[in-house]
């Protein structure tokens, strides 16, 4: 997966730069790749780069609970002494 994500993130990078080189020449053509790169971006590597850094890990441990809140004052009471 992190091959992949990476893989995909260096052509997400090539595409654009490709967009902003053909820009000059056609607009329309540099506008459509560039926003394709975007939406491929946003909509493709963002949600597989997020699950690939959760997908081992406890949201509850993230979470604002009782139990954690005393965690936090009993580690800043022990902080203060």
């Amino acid at each position: 997966m992190r091959y992949f994500l990476t893989i995909l993130f260096i052509s997400i990078l090539i595409a654009l730069g490709i967009g902003f080189y053909i820009k000059p020449e056609d607009e329309v053509t540099g506008n459509l790749i560039i926003g394709l790169t975007l939406m491929a971006g946003f909509f493709v590597l963002m949600p597989l780069f997020i699950y690939h850094r959760w997908k081992n890990r406890s949201v509850k441990d993230y979470m604002l609970t009782k139990e954690n809140i005393e965690k936090m004052q009993d580690y800043q009471k022990d902080k203060k002494i």
